[in-house]
């Protein structure tokens, strides 16, 4: 069974189980590398919530407006509504307005995790131990040098559950760390650790592939042919 049929696995489990988890919710940090299909088990799990007749609340950052702002896209063509969050935002106070104004919440989904700040992941926590709604964080786990995004060490300290998602290297290893590249395929060593992209500036590589491109030891080509189930008829 492939990690990304466990997840959806889970999913059901939680969404049959949804008397229990209000009384045992739990925050689950779901980490990879890029293009690992993060956002497409996020919105299968919304899916399972919702077919059950459960309602879920899905966060996403506002600085990722690559699909429009309060959309959350998967490189498959799925998508969804979201509510798009700042860094300044209050995420308790959000899930808190949002069942005062539509009723019992029995999940939030938060993609691109790694972006929240160290407080937001702290009031997620809240919202599962305070509200008792279960949260389910998906991001990366480090940046394209290798070291981990705020809101990522976060969830890995404070998260009841944590579980990676697999992809793989172009080398065939298990991919495990994010380049960014420039249009030569070469490593981008410096500037900012946040830099809104796609396949044409993030791979994802083992360990070693990291190592060797970040010494400047070949490069990788960055374009990738789009996955065909994303084509327009």
């Amino acid at each position: 069974m492939t990690a990304g049929h466990c997840l959806i696995e889970a999913g059901l489990i939680e969404a049959r189980s949804a008397g229990i988890m209000a009384a045992m919710a739990k925050m689950y940090f779901y980490y990879s590398a890029m293009n690992a299909g993060k956002t497409t088990t996020l919105l299968q799990s919304a899916h399972n919530y919702r077919e059950r007749g459960m309602r879920v609340m899905i966060l996403t950052p506002a600085l990722d407006d690559r699909a429009g702002r309060g959309v959350v896209s998967s490189r498959i063509g799925l998508s969804d509504t979201a509510i798009p969050f700042g860094r300044d935002d209050d995420l308790l106070r959000h899930v808190r307005e949002d069942i005062a104004a539509h009723g019992k919440l029995n999940c939030v989904l938060v993609d691109e995790a790694q972006f929240l700040t160290r407080a937001q992941a702290w009031q997620l926590s809240d919202v599962v131990d305070t509200l008792r709604v279960p949260v389910l964080c998906y991001g990366l786990r480090t940046d394209f040098r290798g070291e981990l995004f705020e809101g990522s060490a976060a969830l890995l300290a404070w998260a009841d559950e944590m579980q990676e998602i697999k992809t793989i290297c172009h080398s065939g290893a298990k991919a495990t760390m994010t380049v960014r590249v420039d249009a030569a395929g070469r490593a981008v060593q410096d500037g900012p650790q946040v830099e809104i992209g796609g396949n044409e500036r993030y791979l994802s590589v083992s360990r070693a592939e990291f190592k060797k491109i970040m010494r400047g030891e070949g490069r990788i080509d960055p374009a990738q042919c789009p996955l065909p189930f994303a084509r327009d008829d």
